[in-house]
């Protein structure tokens, strides 16, 4: 092959820095990469995943976050005592919002465990007749008519019951006129762009996520957060179908790996308006959650203004490992929330005192896949061949 001068100095050039980077290599410590994370059946997985010093790799939140844990034998005095347990936590931001949104979770009248119950709502109202004065509103999300929630679920004497607050059902993602746009990836990781209801990135809300303490399908756990990021998504009104691949809830259900990280996208974009993050665990949902599986009468609440710190208390509550779901890692790995057990203060009850271990579901072990590298292309392809724990040299 020819040697023009340009090419020469070129390969000089390439030599010289390689030669270099190899001295600098020799006079640097190694780097701490941790041990090589294990598969499930106690295989060893790709070396590539092993990880330098994440602290530095990934700008984890060093504020600490506040957690209200309480037990009882009354579901809504639970959610009530929760809230009051960290109110000086709540009502700063509170007061500055023009009005609150609560998000239940799966309004299904043939189905009440997967449902959040009228009393956790009561609950909810409880705490803030005496604290705030403005429009309550209540987002329905399911795809139910509002007039066969209002009538199955009893929340027309509810709303009675707590009449000097001014509360009203809405279904806020099915408008379609008003909604705002974030971009996920496609199974093939391809751009995606996804509508989300206006109502759920009103910066005039104070949102309050009043969840249920559930197994999953496809997330390993469901609390705070899967509720508010699934309910965001636009909804064809009822009696009108749209074609699969153009429904916006499903552009959530694209793979293990996208899916996960679509929800952490979505969590950044909304969670700037996210008041209070309440899971309602006086019944749980174990075993092929979120639901078809069976109840665990945990009899406890969780309430905090981290929603991250909340479900990150309820997976120990559960007995759950913390590293299991990724939307959740995503989110801590991206400082949108506190996920160290260690900088979260548990007030109310003590974790080891409530925890249960729940049953996961049947597939919770190709949900684990996340974890693993990706072998659908070399992993040298491309012009740098170095290995990706010797790009990461710089963090240690």
């Amino acid at each position: 092959m020819a040697v023009t001068r340009r090419s020469f100095f070129a390969r000089a050039g390439a030599i010289a820095t390689a030669q270099g980077l190899a001295l600098q290599a020799q006079q640097k410590p190694p780097v701490d990469v941790g041990a090589v994370p294990q598969a499930q059946g106690g295989k060893a997985q790709d070396p590539r995943m092993a990880t330098a010093n994440v602290a530095k790799l990934f700008p984890y939140t060093s504020r600490r976050a506040e957690v209200a844990l309480i037990k009882g034998d009354s579901r809504r005095k639970n959610v009530y005592e929760a809230l009051t347990a960290i109110d000086d936590r709540i009502r700063p931001a509170l007061k500055a919002r023009k009005y609150v949104l609560i998000k239940p979770n799966g309004l299904d009248p043939s189905r009440q465990l997967i449902s959040t119950q009228a009393d956790t709502v009561h609950g909810i109202l409880d705490y803030l007749a005496p604290r705030f004065k403005g429009p309550v509103v209540v987002a329905e999300c399911s795809g139910n008519p509002s007039r066969q929630i209002l009538s199955d679920f009893g929340w027309s004497k509810l709303f009675a019951e707590h009449k000097p607050l001014d509360i009203k059902l809405e279904v806020p993602n099915e408008d379609e006129g008003r909604y705002e746009l974030m971009y996920g990836i496609d199974y093939d990781i391809h751009l995606l762009p996804i509508r989300l209801g206006a109502r759920f990135v009103d910066p005039d809300a104070f949102v309050i996520s009043a969840a249920v303490m559930k197994t999953h399908n496809m997330v390993v756990a469901t609390m705070s957060i899967k509720n508010m990021v699934m309910g965001a998504p636009l909804s064809p009104p009822p009696g009108q179908k749209r074609p699969l691949g153009e429904s916006e809830k499903r552009k959530f259900h694209v793979g293990i790996r996208a899916g996960n990280y679509n929800m952490y996208l979505a969590i950044g974009r909304m969670m700037h308006n996210w008041g209070v993050g309440v899971v309602d665990a006086y019944e749980g949902m174990e075993g092929n959650g979120p639901v078809s599986g069976t109840p665990v009468p945990h009899r406890i609440a969780l309430a905090s203004t981290d929603f991250l710190a909340v479900d990150r208390v309820g997976l120990e509550c559960m007995g759950i490992d913390a590293s299991w779901p990724g939307y959740l890692n995503y989110a801590y790995q991206g400082g949108l929330g506190q996920y160290d057990l260690g900088k979260i203060d548990v007030v109310g009850a003590k974790i080891a005192d409530v925890q249960r271990k729940y049953g996961l579901n049947a597939d919770v072990d190709r949900m684990l896949e996340w974890r693993g590298p990706m072998l659908d292309l070399p992993p040298n392809l491309g012009y740098n061949r170095r290995p990706l724990v010797e790009d990461l040299s710089a963090y240690a």
